[in-house]
């Protein structure tokens, strides 16, 4: 069965790929597994300098890949180079540090000797979604191989070209063969790959949906799993913030990637006394970006991945309407070639809305009023997701305690918008997933915590 790259520009067909059969997915696996029995007791030395010989390829190839995320999801140049760097930072950061994260660890008990120590599991399987085609896979596969396991990726259908380059990157990295293998198939076969014996675990980032189905055939088997899943972060403007600089944040998180995060910011939340200055701001900062043809090096906003996704978005918009949220800018379908959608901004938001109740994966933001900072934080947790959230004002320390002990989110931020580093833990809580990637904390996920006792 083919599988078809189209460009969201243009609808216009990339090229076709050929989807793996059974017996060629069964024979990567074996592959793959094979691989790791010598490639677990290659010294981290030896795995630094081939992960560090990858961060090389990607800064070497990053116009060629910047411009195939163009083609195939949509991603602005200057975007696509960016995401490409973090992934070559990412790449060093481990090639750096993976030895001492995964260092044994002494525990002074009754013995002569006990400590902790950090074996590699296996060969782990990673789901992939389209939005960030290169990043979601390197912080996986970056600490991953550098903590001994091998890997296998199932990307999203539609950026095949992509899958096939990561894998690319580390042939030409030196990594033996069979370390890093990209499975053209479709969403259908993952199950069976997972219930493989070779396979011992499963990454995946995407959708709740997408994580509740891998978790539960995982769990059957059980085999663990990480997931970062859907999110629709709140972003508080409190009273005393500046809002120049809050809605400049706001502006840029909500458009990254033409809006297409999980992290990106969604609900912005205001009381009265800032209301009117942050939406003014808002609307002038949303309005400032230009929206084109990704190819083009002035563009900030490229198209919506695919067709369907952009209705689906502009149906949420259309039913949020509806129901009594008013439109402030966009909110309607370009006429012209390609699945663009311009920013748009909702306010009178309220619960009952798609506009607040679902994450809304575009450029439309949703501003939900409120009366004061404790109805904010109220609204700020009330969502079934719980990936990121940040919060504005001058009060650093009330920020951080806000920040710290009254918002419900694996990241909160205090006057910044919300990412991800690789020297930190990334994950969420709720409906957003379980688990962390990056940091030692992610190193740590898919190693086996082995305690040896010595008497």
């Amino acid at each position: 069965m083919p599988l078809q790259a189209l460009n969201p520009a243009t609808g216009k067909v990339i090229r076709p790929y050929s989807e793996m059969l059974p017996a060629e997915v069964d024979a990567a696996i074996d592959d793959t597994h094979e691989c790791f029995l010598t490639w677990r007791d290659v010294p981290f030395a030896e795995r630094a300098e081939r992960m560090r010989e990858a961060a090389l390829v990607l800064r070497k190839k990053q116009n060629n890949y910047a411009r195939l995320m163009a083609l195939e999801m949509g991603k602005p140049l200057r975007e696509g180079r960016a995401e490409i760097e973090k992934c070559a930072l990412t790449c060093d950061y481990y090639a750096d540090h993976a030895e001492t994260f995964l260092a044994p660890e002494p525990i002074a008990t009754e013995a002569a000797k006990s400590f902790v120590a950090f074996e590699p599991l296996g060969v782990v399987l990673a789901v992939m979604p389209w939005n960030f085609p290169f990043w979601q896979v390197f912080r996986f596969a970056a600490p991953g191989l550098m903590a001994g396991n091998t890997a296998l990726l199932k990307h999203a259908s539609n950026v095949p070209g992509s899958a096939l380059a990561i894998e690319e990157v580390f042939r030409l990295s030196g990594f033996p063969d069979h370390a890093f293998r990209t499975l053209l198939v479709g969403s259908r076969a993952v199950a069976r790959v997972i219930e493989n014996p070779k396979v011992v675990a499963t990454t995946l980032t995407g959708s709740t949906p997408a994580g509740r189905a891998v978790a539960a055939v995982s769990g059957s088997h059980l085999k663990k799993t990480v997931l970062e899943l859907g999110g629709s972060d709140p972003y508080l403007i409190l009273d005393d913030a500046d809002v120049d600089h809050a809605a400049q944040c706001c502006a840029t998180s909500r458009l990254i990637n033409g809006g297409q995060s999980c992290i990106a910011a969604k609900r912005f939340i205001v009381g009265p006394e800032r209301r009117q200055e942050f939406e003014e701001k808002f609307l002038d900062a949303m309005r400032s970006r230009r929206m084109g043809d990704p190819l083009d090096e002035t563009t900030d906003i490229g198209p919506q991945a695919r067709h369907d996704l952009r209705d689906e978005l502009h149906d949420q918009v259309r039913r949020s309407i509806a129901a009594g949220a008013v439109c402030l800018l966009g909110g309607e379908i370009p006429d012209s070639p390609g699945a663009f959608y311009p920013p748009t901004v909702l306010t009178e938001v309220a619960r009952g809305m798609p506009a607040y109740d679902e994450e809304l994966f575009g450029p439309v933001a949703s501003i939900i009023p409120v009366a004061d900072d404790e109805e904010a934080i109220r609204v700020a947790n009330d969502s079934p997701f719980g990936l990121g959230a940040a919060v504005f004002t001058a009060d650093i320390e009330r920020g951080e305690e806000i920040a710290y002990r009254r918002l419900n989110a694996g990241s909160c931020f205090v006057n910044d918008f919300v990412r991800s580093d690789p020297r930190l833990p990334f994950g969420g809580v709720k409906t957003s997933g379980y688990g962390r990637e990056l940091s030692h904390y992610g190193i740590k996920e898919f190693v086996n915590l082995k305690t040896v006792y010595v008497r």
